[in-house]
C-alpha cells in the first residue's frame, strides 16, 4: 500500500498520560502517542475532501470530539477503501473511522467500538425508472455498487455475487456519476449518504427507495484485533461525548431535518 501524507489534527490537551479505565494502569493510553485514523474520504457527509484537500465530515468531527473528551491525539489519512482493512491489520493505521459497517465477518479480523451511527441500505433511483422493491431491482439491467462496501454485499445477496447485472466501482462518486450518465439503472448504498446526495442534487430528480429487505446496520470505529486498550479508550470517550450532548450537536450539523 502506498503511504500517503498524514494530515495532523490538533485534538488533545497537554497531559502526559491518560488512564482510560477509571484510572487503572492496565488500560492507560499515552497522550504522547498519536493515533493514526485512516478513512476513505469519498463518502460525504461522513468523510470527504474540502477545496484545500483537508478531510472533513461527520466522522472527522466525531473523532475530534472523542479525542478531546478522551484526552488523546489523532491524525487523519485519506486512502482507497480497499486498502483500509489491510492497513489496519499491518499496523499502518490504529483506527478506521470511515463509515465502517459492523458485520460478523469483519469481527473475525478486527474489533469495533460501540456503534455510533445507524443506517440501512437504500436504492438510489433516477427519474423515469420505476423501482420500488427488491423484485423490481431484479428486473433491471445494471445495478451499481462500491466494491467491498455494504451495498455490494446487499446486491450480491439479492442478485448473486457473480451476477453480470452488478457493476462495481472503486468509489461512491464514480458509481453515482455513472448513474447520472445513464449507464446504470440504480445504485445501492447507505441511507445517510444517499440522502445527502439527493439533498445536494435536488435538480436531478433522483429518489431514494427504502425496502424492508435491507436490515438496519450500524457503523463502528474499527481497531486491530485484540487492541482492547484502544477499544476501551474509544468507548469511554464516545460515552462522554453522548452524555455531554456533543454527539447530538455534531449529528444536527450534518443530518438535521431542513
Amino acid at each position: 500500500m502506498n503511504i500517503k501524507k498524514w494530515i495532523a489534527v490538533a485534538a488533545a490537551c497537554s497531559a502526559f498520560t491518560l488512564s482510560a479505565c477509571g484510572g487503572k494502569g492496565e488500560t492507560a493510553a499515552n497522550t504522547d502517542k498519536v493515533y493514526r485514523v485512516a478513512m476513505n474520504a469519498e463518502f460525504a457527509p461522513f468523510e470527504s475532501m474540502d477545496s484545500a484537500n483537508n478531510i472533513e465530515g461527520f466522522d472527522v468531527d466525531l473523532v475530534n470530539a472523542l479525542a478531546k473528551a478522551g484526552n488523546f491525539k489523532v491524525e487523519y489519512k485519506h486512502q482507497p477503501w480497499d486498502s483500509l482493512f489491510p492497513g489496519l491489520s499491518n499496523g499502518d493505521a490504529d483506527i478506521l473511522a470511515s463509515a465502517v459497517t459492523i458485520t460478523d465477518e469483519r469481527k473475525q479480523t478486527m474489533d469495533f467500538s460501540e456503534p455510533y451511527f445507524e443506517i440501512t441500505q437504500v436504492i438510489l433511483v433516477p427519474k423515469g425508472k420505476d423501482i420500488n422493491s427488491v423484485e423490481d431491482l431484479k428486473q433491471v439491467k445494471k445495478v451499481g455498487v462500491v466494491t467491498g462496501q455494504t451495498g455490494d454485499f446487499a446486491a450480491s445477496k439479492i442478485l448473486g455475487n457473480n451476477n453480470s447485472k452488478i457493476a462495481r466501482y472503486e468509489t461512491l462518486p464514480l458509481v453515482v456519476k455513472e448513474l447520472e450518465n445513464g449507464g446504470l439503472d440504480a445504485v445501492i448504498s447507505d441511507s445517510a449518504v444517499i440522502g445527502n446526495y439527493i439533498k445536494n442534487n435536488s435538480d436531478k430528480g433522483f429518489s431514494m427507495v427504502a425496502v424492508p429487505d435491507f436490515e438496519v446496520e450500524h457503523y463502528g470505529l474499527a481497531v486491530r484485533k485484540g487492541d482492547t486498550a484502544t477499544q476501551i479508550m474509544l468507548n469511554e470517550a464516545l460515552k462522554k461525548v453522548r452524555e455531554s450532548g456533543e454527539y447530538d450537536k455534531i449529528y444536527d450539523k450534518y443530518f438535521a431535518k431542513q
